[in-house]
């Protein structure tokens, strides 16, 4: 079986994909088997793993505060969501036996360090999975802009984004059914198409650090596996 081509690897998950077919919260049989996923790559020692995960689930700063809600105070809401769905994660990794550290880009010292890149490293390097939340701290800012950014500073070899479809589309798939996926396309081609696959920020800040970016689809369960291995999976986004 051929090894990984990638050494340190930022994971980004949406919160959405911990509801489930439920929608709203925290699905355990979910976040159960995306431990069991984890569980199968870290094992090995050959991987070192962050992830950042959404808050989507739970909160969404940005749909509360078009319904006239205060855009920061909205974020900051949102934000403590993504420590939430970080702490279900993190329970479910080590019921698996993976070692876990939270850091949160908001000091609560009594649930998750706070956010410190050089431990982070460190946490890295002696094989336990680190998962961000809390986004940067700041309003205004995206998950998928704060996963851009922590895998900038931890220099990740790859920035691999977890969604519902299997890659990125010339249209939207659910409403296209002509709609075709890109194996491969640059950073440049997806800003100039206006691809939805993130926002501008975290686009232009993988573009500007020649970071590789992956998106792809956990189902079926081994896809991200198979990534790491090289393999022609989901789309592959580069500078």
């Amino acid at each position: 079986m051929a090894d990984y081509i990638y050494k340190r690897v930022l994971l980004k998950l949406s919160g959405e994909h911990l509801a489930g077919n439920q929608g709203f919260g925290i699905d355990p049989k979910v976040i159960a088997g995306l431990a069991s996923q984890i569980s199968a790559i870290t094992k090995s020692k050959k991987i070192e793993l962050a992830i950042t995960v959404g808050g989507g689930n739970i909160f969404r700063g940005m749909a509360a505060s078009t319904e006239g809600m205060d855009r920061s105070q909205a974020d900051y809401i949102g934000m403590m969501a993504t420590v939430m769905n970080a702490l279900a994660l993190q329970e479910a990794l080590e019921r698996e036996g993976v070692f876990t550290r939270v850091q949160s880009a908001i000091s609560m010292q009594e649930v998750a360090e706070t956010y410190i890149r050089r431990r982070a490293i460190r946490h890295l390097e002696k094989g336990r999975v680190v998962i961000f939340a809390a986004g940067t701290g700041n309003p205004y800012f995206t998950t998928d802009t704060t996963a851009a950014l922590r895998a900038c500073e931890i220099d990740a070899d790859v920035f691999m984004k977890a969604t519902k479809v299997d890659g990125i589309y010339d249209s939207d798939p659910a409403q296209n059914p002509d709609a075709q996926r890109f194996e491969s396309i640059s950073y440049l081609d997806v800003l100039t198409r206006e691809l939805a696959v993130m926002d501008t920020t975290a686009i232009s800040l993988c573009m500007d650090n020649k970071l590789p970016l992956i998106v792809f689809s956990l189902d079926p369960p081994g896809t991200m596996e198979r990534a790491l291995r090289g393999e022609a999976v989901g789309t592959v986004v580069h500078a």
